[in-house]
């Protein structure tokens, strides 16, 4: 398997799943302005949605959307916990997480960088402080979304989470989010995801 990312982006998180899930992959890395990957290909020929993660799986075929590849690979090596079982109601609860993130957070956090109206951001400000203040009640007595159980959920809200910084959005406000934070990032295979993506220095 082959993982197109860009250092730091919403592909961190299956970047993350697949060395936590100890499956073989190799990765190159997408220049998200010229559409070109490391290697010189044409990356919109490989994702025509232009954008990371892209997963090229054994054969050619290429998956593409964040909260997918986590539960494609999370199944891939069912022995690593990092999805309940297809067709529980646990996998819906996780499939619950994962499409509040994508679109409540991950989207909200967008905006943040792009070169758009201060009422535009102001608007996505308003609206992550309100999806975020939901998730800290979450976490408040859990240490992870799915209660006691490390999941491709968690990986997901670590990435985006991670953003904050660079838009200069204060988490403070939410201790149990800033503890979440700093529980994800000590396990072993995010820090090898983030020194690999350069994200973080020895």
């Amino acid at each position: 398997m082959k993982l197109y990312f860009s250092p730091g982006a919403c592909s961190l998180a299956p970047h993350i799943v697949l060395l936590e899930a100890g499956l073989p992959f190799e990765t190159e890395q997408v220049d998200l302005k010229t559409k070109r990957t490391a290697g010189g290909a044409d990356f919109i020929a490989i994702n025509p949605k232009g954008y990371v993660p892209a997963l090229e799986i054994d054969g050619g075929l290429v998956l593409s959307e964040g909260p997918a590849i986590v539960q494609y690979l999370a199944d891939l090596a069912p022995e690593s916990n990092l999805a309940p079982q297809p067709g529980s109601l646990g996998r819906y609860k996780l499939a619950e997480w994962l499409n509040f993130i994508s679109t409540e957070v991950h989207k909200n956090f967008s905006p943040l960088f792009r070169p758009v109206s201060e009422d535009v951001k102001s608007y996505a400000r308003a609206n992550l402080q309100l999806r975020l203040t939901y998730l800290a009640g979450a976490l408040q007595d859990n240490d992870y979304l799915m209660g006691g159980q490390f999941s491709v959920a968690d990986v997901y809200l670590f990435t985006v989470l991670n953003w904050a910084g660079a838009v200069r959005f204060e988490l403070a406000p939410w201790p149990a989010l800033t503890a979440f934070q700093k529980r994800i990032a000590a396990r072993p295979a995010v820090q090898r995801a983030l020194r690999a993506e350069g994200l973080i220095k020895d």
